[in-house]
């Protein structure tokens, strides 16, 4: 069974990618995911400067999954380069995405010409994480025309190739597609987070987040990101990088009939360990023998042909 794919001219062992913010902070912890069977990496979302993030408590898990406010923490993109290398030493072949962001879109732009520099494969624009708001406004992907311009500005310093981040949170993420695709996105990664959400602590009668409010991942995401690779592999050409409550074998198999090529595993890291992505990869081999198929490619929307 052959579950390589040829993603955007890049070659991966097998369809699953850690997704970007977990354990994309070093190197080392990148080179640990591709060691213990990732087809491939996104390292954490970089700005121009380094960020803090929020004050904790930042991350909760709850019965359907989890919700976090970690507000983009990071080194900042001139202090990456290191991380970057340090992962080219220790996983030389191994696909990695940088994922970027920008506090508005001069500074995007100024992001993706150093990224583009970089010891990286591929450029993920992270234009849609719902719990910076109130730092940053509304997310470009909330909007197919912000998120035109967006990545109309991108295409003009970075040869490297493109994937939109988009959200959840808007009525025709299709449409959203559609223009990220028509101005020279090469692929799609769908979806972040939804929301933002939040949980109260009933003893304290509050908000138990710092920020109040986050992203929420995991189970509650998977139906809405389903629906969203679906919506979105009707409306554009380019491939796209499903994410959004992998937990299992099973999950997968759904993103990859919905239209997905890639997998984005993020939350599957905190029930299964490292060990989920092995773990996937042998369920959709699994599922392939028993179905009848020799190669992944063969799945890839076929929810789309009844």
């Amino acid at each position: 069974m052959n579950v390589s794919v040829k993603f955007c001219g890049i070659d991966f062992p097998n369809p699953t990618v850690l997704a970007s913010g977990y354990l994309g902070v070093t190197g080392a912890s990148l080179a640990n995911c591709i060691n213990n069977g990732a087809g491939g990496v996104t390292g954490k979302t970089l700005f121009m400067e380094p960020r803090p993030g929020h004050p904790n408590p930042t991350v909760l898990t709850f019965p359907g999954g989890l919700i976090n406010a970690v507000g983009l923490c990071g080194e900042g993109i001139k202090n990456g380069i290191h991380e970057f290398k340090k992962f080219r030493e220790m996983a030389p072949d191994a696909p990695l995405i940088g994922s970027i962001a920008g506090k508005n879109l001069k500074e995007l732009i100024e992001v993706a010409e150093i990224m583009d520099t970089y010891p990286v494969d591929m450029i993920e624009l992270n234009l849609s994480c719902p719990n910076v708001d109130d730092e940053m406004g509304r997310p470009i992907a909330c909007d197919p025309l912000m998120t035109r311009d967006a990545i109309k500005a991108v295409r003009k310093v970075v040869k490297k190739p493109i994937s939109a981040k988009l959200s959840p949170n808007v009525q025709n993420i299709g449409i959203v597609a559609k223009n990220a695709e028509n101005e020279g996105a090469d692929a799609i990664t769908a979806v972040n987070t939804m929301g933002p959400g939040m949980l109260i602590d009933i003893k304290m009668r509050r908000p138990i987040l710092s920020n109040k409010v986050g992203g929420v991942s995991g189970m509650a995401l998977h139906p809405i990101a389903v629906r969203c690779v679906y919506d979105i592999y009707k409306a554009v050409q380019i491939p796209i990088i499903a994410t959004g409550g992998i937990m299992n074998g099973k999950d997968a198999i759904e993103m990859i009939l919905a239209g997905g090529s890639l997998l984005g595993i993020g939350c599957a890291i905190t029930a299964n360990d490292l060990n989920c992505f092995t773990m996937i990869t042998d369920k959709i081999r699994e599922y392939m023998k028993e179905e009848g198929f020799t190669d992944i490619s063969e799945m890839v929307g076929l929810a789309h042909e009844i």
